[in-house]
């Protein structure tokens, strides 16, 4: 059985019907299904900790760790899962660890002791930086650069975005039965993901030997272990020091350590990976103007979103005394004009070019955030609320799928899976930087006050605007670099910048 996919123009100038086969969507599904799970794992467990902290008698900080480990393992480790991927085969890397991702999450539902639960969500951090790349790179592999990839692609980001923007509604249906689900939820799903993908993920064959060699032709043999175990260390010691300086302060010396170690670990591994004859990263990759641009403009959109979502829900749980399935209901416009744009997001890229749709998805979230600072502590929803949901979600609908397909296109079989690593890296350690400034800012104006405690609403949401401000910025930054012209040499028009066949100038 097939289905039509899009129209890919042939020599002659005619546009023809690309179809799908039952397999190759069947795959799609198997893919977009687990980057769901690995963003409504993001998002549904912000909603469950207030009751987690009941139940395990945990405070803010020790909370704060049940986010961060996750972010711990998963951003610190995103470029070498990708690269393992492209190394010892996608499927393999794929299935393995969505397996240990379903463990971990059993465990985590079961368990009682904090310290375990938290040390589930780092394994569960560690096994989505496998995935996700994999995932990704089976999907560039499996299907043709152009029209046919921009439309995968667009489909497993939208699932991605929907999975995070909809965890909200999910996390709080599931906290209601009980914390627990919030983990178990995961397992049933992903088990049956694994059974279907070793039908469905075809064993790598070409585009795996092509993945085993390098630029040259020759064969990859070596694994270049020292970058691998430099790049990780690294990694982790920049995502930890991040995610700590708050609670150590920034000026703390505690936090200048672990930025000076990391530092110069992540600069010994430079100085490997221009050593090794078969490096972990070309580093030559981000010379390509278009894929600096887009990994830069992942670190913007994410970061910003992710740090307005934190202020958002404590301005209305906090300030307004919403429940969390309140706030959660307040910001399901945003996922769903996320999710229903799944089916046009491929078409959008075609007509209009990736580097224009994440011009204007920027501009959509900017104004969203600009227009949002202007509530106060007896907002109307419709009036001061539901403009900025609605905001937000046409620029996460319009730049996400876009930026992913910017930092894919013109890239060999051989990198797809660096390149995957590299974009959502930029996603995970953009979103844990600017959050860690964000909290760091809402701190330096006050302390939240205790369960129970008198609050004074003026008070507090001024506390939170600092927060809010700076995800506005951290939006117009990703903005301008959006719009700035590549300097790097290299073609005049930019991948996904084609509509109907032709290259357009997206500057």
């Amino acid at each position: 059985m097939t289905s039509t996919s899009t129209l890919e123009r042939s020599a002659g100038g005619r546009l023809t019907a690309v179809r799908w086969t039952r397999a190759q969507w069947m795959l799609l599904l198997v893919l977009c299904t687990v980057l769901a799970l690995d963003a409504l794992d993001v998002s549904m467990v912000g909603v469950a900790l207030p009751s987690i902290g009941t139940e395990l008698h945990l405070g803010t900080e020790s909370l704060q760790w049940i986010v961060s480990a996750y972010v711990l393992g998963y951003g610190s480790l995103l470029l070498l899962g990708g690269r393992m991927a492209d190394l010892l085969g996608r499927r393999r890397i794929f299935l393995i660890a969505l397996s240990v991702f379903a463990a971990a999450s059993l465990l985590g539902g079961l368990v009682d002791d904090p310290a375990l639960l938290i040390a589930t969500r780092f394994v569960k951090g560690l096994a989505a930086a496998f995935t996700a790349p994999a995932a990704f790179s089976i999907i560039t592999t499996n299907f043709a650069e152009g029209r046919e990839r921009n439309r995968a692609l667009s489909i497993f980001t939208t699932f991605g975005a929907s999975g995070f923007s909809l965890g909200l509604v999910v996390g709080g249906l599931m906290t209601a039965l009980s914390w627990r689900w919030t983990f178990l939820v995961s397992v049933p799903v992903a088990v049956a993901v694994v059974i279907l993908g070793l039908r469905y993920i075809p064993r790598d064959g070409a585009a795996g030997k092509a993945a085993g060699k390098a630029a040259d032709g020759e064969p990859e043999s070596g694994h270049d272990v020292w970058g691998a175990i430099t790049l990780a260390g690294g990694m982790l010691g920049l995502v930890y020091t991040l995610v700590s300086a708050p609670g150590n302060g920034w000026g703390s010396v505690a936090t200048i350590a672990g930025f000076v170690a990391s530092t110069a670990v992540l600069a010994a591994f430079a100085v490997i990976e221009n050593r090794v004859k078969h490096p972990l990263i070309r580093f030559s990759i981000l010379k390509e103007g278009w894929v600096a641009r887009a990994n830069l403009s992942a670190v913007g959109l994410f970061g910003s979103y992710l740090s307005f979502q934190f202020i958002l829900t404590l301005y209305l749980q906090s300030v307004l005394g919403w429940s969390p399935l309140g706030m959660a209901l307040a910001l399901l416009p945003t996922g769903l004009l996320v999710a229903s744009s799944a089916p046009f997001a491929d078409r959008l890229i075609e007509r209009f070019g990736a580097p224009r749709l994440i011009l204007t998805g920027l501009a959509s979230l900017t104004l969203g955030y600009v227009l949002f600072l202007r509530v106060g502590t007896s907002p109307n929803y419709v009036t001061d609320i539901l403009p900025s949901v609605l905001l937000l979600g046409v620029g996460f609908a319009l730049a996400f799928p876009s930026i992913n397909v910017q930092a894919t296109t013109g890239i060999r079989d051989a990198e797809q899976g660096l390149a995957a690593g590299l974009i959502q890296t930029s996603t995970q350690v953009g979103a844990a930087l600017v959050l860690a400034v964000t909290t760091a800012m809402v701190s330096g104006h006050g302390n939240a006050p205790e369960a129970g405690a008198a609050v004074d609403a003026a008070a507090m949401l001024e506390q939170y605007r600092p927060g809010l401000i700076l995800s506005a910025a951290v939006a117009v930054a990703a903005l301008l670099i959006a719009a700035t012209p590549s300097l790097s040499r290299g073609p005049r028009q930019e991948p996904g910048a084609e509509s109907d066949g032709r290259p357009l100038d997206p500057q």
